[in-house]
């Protein structure tokens, strides 16, 4: 279940599939009685749901019945009028045979769990007065919150918070995710997402062909790089890492590490000469060349083997990384761009998109964190009628012809067809000097081996997160490239038993 849905998407998923033949409230039976179920796991007997008027409060209605039956003490506290109910939700209203009650905050007194279905996931407005005062009480309240479909509060499109939001123990969906399921700061309301099938066929997604995938190996992993038995090291690619100057060595060191442990055959650090012996001296498996200026750069990059280059992390802002970027898109390597190569056209955005475009369809990354992104992508960020992470690294991935990362909790991944990946796995020590240059080198090691761009950008991100995971707390950037094995270890055992 890789794919995330938009609402809709969504919306035309449920539509295919009654035009199918399935009627609506067999749906509606099936996702209340996954509610009901999520319920039962929980500890305590009093229940009270908190029903909208549409098709969520439909879900919680019929939540409450299949509840009832087991012997559970079930309250309904309806927002709205019940005589606005219709259709669906209409018909699950009057299944249920216990009372509907007009509902209050102190309603939710005295109960063990509440189950919102309010609204749903196409929720598209601030909420206000009454429905705003339920989610304020529901948030207060010390029982759990079981939240149909998506806390009530939350675009499920865009993962915004629309004044104010639940924040649920547990969230049941329907189908497939969405992607405000995925991105903040929707995600940090939902609480453990369990994904019930409620009848809707997978075959709805031939026609509706979504484009924006969790972020999980099945998502990249038969593109994975996995080493031969007649291989060799340049089987394996060679990286290339721009390093700045004396007093700024460490950032491509960093993602030197990141670009070995990916896998790369070899990779070198090329320098300027004054930073020869300080990067020579601190590295063993990385080779140390020096490399200055455009010319140099040009001729060192035309041997075909060094068949990937990063630039940017400790490199200098300015013409002179700006030339050195207008080298490196030329010569047949795979390109990352990051940090200072980004903030380098800062003010020139359309040379780098003419530089990138005539490159054609050759591998090119982008990895901005959102201040980068802000800089180099100025109108798409300050585009009010772009809001969403997610569509401002697609539209800025299309604009520029390259596979752009846009890094956070929910890092977006998005390549120029409108493919994209949202990971969830990243943890909040990640937030550490360094870990992007290591990210950096990550997606470059790959990129030697083979990888395709978008896969090899996602790739990148959730071996990032899963060996900061890994690490655990006290984490530096240097721990990130040493913790990599495990996470290789696991995925090998992983990819081996799909694709055995």
């Amino acid at each position: 279940m890789l794919e995330l849905l938009t609402n809709a998407e969504m919306a035309e998923a449920d539509r295919l599939t009654i035009a199918g033949g399935v009627p609506g409230i067999a749906l509606m039976e099936n996702a209340g009685r996954a509610v009901a179920e999520a319920v039962t796991a929980l500890p305590g007997r009093r229940v009270v749901i908190v029903a909208g008027p549409g098709n969520n409060g439909g879900d919680g209605f019929v939540a409450a019945r299949n509840l009832a039956k087991r012997g559970y003490q079930v309250r309904v506290c309806v927002v709205g009028q019940e005589a606005k109910l219709k259709g669906d939700a209409a018909l699950a209203a009057e299944r249920w045979s216990g009372p509907l009650e007009a509902a209050s905050p102190e309603a939710l007194e005295n109960c063990d769990i509440v189950i919102d279905a309010l609204f749903g996931a196409g929720l598209d407005r601030e909420v206000e007065g009454l429905p705003r005062a339920m989610i304020e009480r529901m948030n207060a309240c010390r029982a759990p919150t079981v939240a149909v479909d998506l806390p009530s509060g939350i675009n499920g499109t865009s993962g915004e918070v629309l004044g104010v939001a639940v924040n649920a123990a547990h969230t049941v969906t329907f189908f497939r995710r969405k992607t405000g399921h995925m991105l903040l700061p929707g995600r940090l309301h939902c609480g453990a997402i369990q994904v019930a099938d409620i009848g809707i066929p997978d075959s709805v997604l031939e026609t509706i062909k979504p484009k924006t995938f969790a972020n999980r190996p099945a998502l990249w992993g038969q593109t994975f790089p996995q080493p031969r038995a007649e291989g060799h090291k340049y089987l394996r690619g060679d990286a290339v890492v721009l390093s700045g100057g004396l007093s700024t060595t460490g950032a491509a060191r960093l993602a030197a590490r990141g670009a070995l442990r990916a896998g790369a055959g070899l990779v070198t650090i090329a320098c300027p000469r004054e930073a020869l012996h300080v990067n020579a001296a601190a590295s063993l498996a990385v080779m140390v060349r020096p490399v200055e200026g455009v010319a140099e750069l040009a001729a060192f990059l035309a041997d075909k083997r060094r068949n990937a280059v990063l630039l940017g992390p400790g490199g200098g802002v300015g013409p002179a990384m700006r030339d050195l970027v207008a080298v490196a898109l030329a010569s047949g390597a795979a390109v990352v761009l990051d940090a200072d190569a980004l903030t380098s056209f800062a003010d020139e955005p359309a040379e780098l998109i003419d530089l990138v475009g005539e490159r054609g369809s050759r591998e090119v990354v982008l990895t901005p964190h959102e201040g980068e992104f802000a800089r180099l992508f100025k109108e798409i960020y300050e585009n009010h009628d772009i809001k969403v992470k997610l569509e401002k690294t697609r539209v800025a991935a299309r604009s520029f012809g390259a596979v752009v990362l846009l890094k956070g909790a929910d890092t977006v991944v998005a390549a120029p067809d409108g493919r994209a990946s949202i990971s969830d796995n990243a943890p909040p020590t990640l937030a550490t000097a360094g870990s992007g240059d290591v990210l950096a080198g990550m997606i470059t090691g790959l990129l030697a081996q083979g990888m395709p761009a978008f896969e090899a950008a996602s790739a990148a991100a959730w071996l990032h997160g899963e060996a900061a995971v890994g690490f655990g707390p006290g984490l530096i950037s240097e721990d990130l490239p040493e913790a990599l094995p495990a996470v290789y270890r696991r995925l090998s055992a992983e990819l081996g038993s799909w694709r055995s």
